[in-house]
């Protein structure tokens, strides 16, 4: 007999209201909650197959530990033992920072990937450590840090009132957004455009969202900062800056004119390839717009100038007003947020206050550059000791950080690896402990990061739809035992990691005087919490003490967890409202227009200025069927559009000798990788386009679906030398490469 239960799709950055139909305990069909107050029905693709995902015959059941080279099915008491004999002797040996950590893409998507690896960490007492963000967002975090004092203060697009919208380097109608949190970002913008708004679209490929745009323009790769520094020129030129309501609260608006005044739209033409009269029109546009808000992502940080671009992207919202007011670019607040301080200086953003051991690299937010990971594990230097012992959390680098080849022999070079994974991929298969974590259908799910990023205000939860398979653990368990096993506490019951987070944020809240709970006893605190689980009373302080929050007891109208179950489709907080100065925690409680970072990159930008540009360049491109190289092992979200070929222009294949269809040799300065063209005319001249996330042709996996059509791994062509130097953000597009047709004899 088949029943419904309802739960939040974590297979992409949108988290829709999905309503998953169970036999038994498998899920054979997915739709959207009509009644989702996030995302009112919509779904994608990917939500659609979420059955699929969760099915995947290939996904493990049981922990493996490698006896005698070869990787086994164990028992999780085997399996924990073996990573705390694999771990503590290294640590001891050779100090914390021996052990690297390594956090994927798909631990934001999880609950137990956003409460434990932070104590996992902690506990460690380690700085090697590398996320998915140094291959994707960290100049984002960076500039926010530099301007607001907070790395993870990122104000979002009000789509659902903005009149004018910006885009550089984004395509949401094929990733439904990133770092904007917006359920069916498609519907936004085409209601943006039935409202009479303008939708403008910067990318060098026509991409899905390019063709539903009032204007596109290929710009030339890698050269956004640019362009954005040139429509700032331009709104000091010609006298068009209005700060608006954030005027007050601004710092270095004088010496912010100053600092772009070389970048002319005539001086950044020759670089950026857009004609000056139409960059002055952009300028002219967003300033003269009622509302409007510009929004950057992946193809504007993943460049050697991305700090610079994202720091512009929020100066060109300041400058025209648009900062936090509604229609323009607000900071979100989530459920559970932090109990809000009173607005003042705070302890600021500081960069470099570590160096990686071998190139130097400074840390940003706490990580070094996934870049630089197999260095860090194959290179003895007088700085320390190499990376002796990694722990892996959904995390395939050897696919996702540039130079996978070399990091494929760094990862056999280890004295001991641990890898939480559902799958033996690429990287996982060079552990000596998996440990799989069950299919979302059997985790609870609640989004602490994204909803930090929601362009609508809301608070939702879902329990597992079906019940833990027998033989299987929770992934909230099994990060809690991987946290006790590799810090020394092994065997300890895996509640004590909750009891200990639970106890240290109520015994630091009680302390505060902005807090709810100020001088109360910590302890009846603790006893007052609901849930039937460690992390779901972790979720009950949280919601609780956060800016809703009931306060334990004191706002008896406000949230926790027994409201939140009692509304299975959410709870809605309202629209995005204005809230300077209180995200605002610089030294100086002000925006910092013009950070000294900034300042001191600047001139590399002027040298972009005279840089003469690169034949052929390459840039990535997302599928709406895939993230990362998340799903490619299902097949209803492989073939179609999803598949790896190398885009390339009619004009440049004619020049090159290169057949549609046909294979085509790419070299880059990591390697060469071979693929077959697809001659299109939505990339612009002098630009090839490759895939993120393919080459699943890697012997030793379980990936059975995906290696009948491996595809290519477009990181290969990196040698991971080429990073912006503020954030340690890895530079995947814009890069020169070259091409030849394949010749068969």
């Amino acid at each position: 007999m088949s029943r419904t239960a309802l739960r939040i799709c974590p297979l992409c950055e949108a988290t829709c209201g999905l309503t998953l139909t169970i036999e038994g305990t498998t899920v054979t069909g997915a739709r959207g909650d009509r009644e989702d107050v996030f995302s009112k029905g919509f779904i994608c693709p990917k939500g659609a197959s979420f059955g699929a995902v969760d099915g995947d015959p290939d996904r493990l059941r049981t922990p493996l530990v490698r006896h005698d080279g070869e990787l086994r099915e164990a028992t999780w008491e085997e399996a924990f033992d073996a990573v705390a004999a694999g771990i503590r002797p290294v640590v001891e040996r050779y100090g914390a920072n021996s052990v690297g950590v390594v956090l994927g893409n798909p631990n934001v998507h999880t609950m137990a990937g956003a409460l434990y690896p932070p104590v996992l960490i902690a506990g460690l007492g380690t700085r090697s450590l590398f996320t998915a963000s140094t291959v994707d967002q960290m100049p984002k975090h960076v500039s926010s840090g530099l301007l607001y004092g907070d790395a993870n203060a990122i104000p979002v697009p009000d789509l659902d009132h903005t009149d004018h919208l910006l885009l550089i380097g984004a395509n949401p109608l094929e990733s439904n957004g990133s770092l904007c949190t917006a359920a069916d970002f498609p519907g936004k913008l085409k209601a943006l455009k039935a409202r009479g708004g303008t939708l403008t679209v910067i990318d060098p490929r026509r991409t899905r969202t390019a063709k539903l745009a009032d204007r596109h323009i290929a710009i030339r790769p890698g050269t956004d900062a640019l362009l954005l520094a040139a429509m700032a020129q331009v709104l000091f030129e010609e006298l068009l800056v209005d700060p608006g309501e954030s005027a007050p609260h601004l710092e270095g608006l004088e010496e912010l004119a100053e600092a772009v005044r070389d970048f002319t739209p005539e001086a950044v033409t020759a670089a950026t390839d857009v004609d000056a009269p139409l960059i002055r029109a952009l300028a002219r546009e967003l300033a003269a717009a009622p509302t409007a808000a510009v929004y950057g992502r992946i193809g504007s940080c993943t460049v050697p100038y991305g700090t610079l671009a994202s720091w512009l992207v929020d100066v060109l919202n300041i400058l025209t007003g648009n900062l936090d007011r509604p229609g323009g670019a607000l900071f979100p607040q989530a459920a559970t947020d932090r109990t809000p301080r009173p607005a003042g200086p705070g302890h600021g953003f500081r960069l470099a206050r570590w160096h990686s051991r071998v190139s130097r690299h400074p840390e940003a937010k706490g990580e070094l550059p996934l870049s630089a990971l197999a260095e860090e594990i194959d290179t003895a230097t007088a700085q320390g000791e190499p990376i002796r012992a990694l722990v892996a959390v959904a995390a395939n680098p050897v696919l996702s950080a540039p130079d996978g080849d070399r990091l494929d022999k760094a990862l056999d070079s280890l004295d001991f690896m641990v890898s939480v994974d559902p799958y033996l991929n690429e990287t996982s298969r060079h552990a000596d402990v998996v440990l799989p974590p069950p299919p979302p259908s059997q985790s609870p799910h609640h989004d602490f990061a994204f909803n930090t990023l929601a362009v609508r205000n809301q608070v939702r939860y879902s329990r597992p739809a079906v019940p833990l398979e027998p033989g299987r653990m929770a992934e909230t368990e099994i990060l809690a035992r991987l946290t006790l096993a590799a810090t020394g506490m092994h065997g300890a019951d895996p509640s004590a990691v909750d009891d200990l987070v639970i106890g240290q944020t109520l015994g630091k809240a009680v302390t505060e005087p902005h807090s709810p709970v100020h001088g109360r006893d910590p302890g009846e605190l603790a006893a007052d919490l609901t849930g039937e689980t460690g992390p779901e009373r972790r979720l009950d302080m949280m919601l609780r003490l956060g800016p809703y929050g009931d306060g334990f007891g004191t706002r008896p109208d406000g949230l926790g967890l027994a409201r939140l179950l009692a509304h299975p489709h959410g709870i809605d907080l309202g629209p995005l409202r204005s809230r300077l100065p209180q995200p605002l925690k610089t030294r100086s409680g002000r925006i910092e227009l013009l950070p000294r970072p900034i300042a001191d990159d600047l001139p590399r930008l002027r040298e972009g200025l005279r840089r003469r540009p690169d034949e052929l360049v390459l840039v990535g491109r997302r599928h709406l069927r895939s993230n990362n190289s998340w799903m490619h092992n299902v097949p209803a979200l492989t073939g179609g559009t999803n598949r790896c070929t190398l885009h390339i222009h009619p004009e440049d294949a004619e020049r090159l000798g290169v057949l549609d269809g046909a294979p085509v040799r790419v070299k880059g300065a990591g390697g060469e990788v071979t693929a077959p063209a697809e001659v299109t005319d939505t990339v612009r001249r002098g630009v090839v386009s490759l895939p993120h996330g393919w080459g699943h042709d890697r012997p030793g996996t379980r990936l059975s679906h995906a290696a009948t059509d491996p595809g290519v791994n477009v990181n290969q062509l990196l040698d991971g030398s080429l990073l912006d130097p503020l954030s340690g953000n890895a530079v995947l597009n814009g890069v020169p490469v070259e091409l030849a047709p394949v010749t068969t004899r």
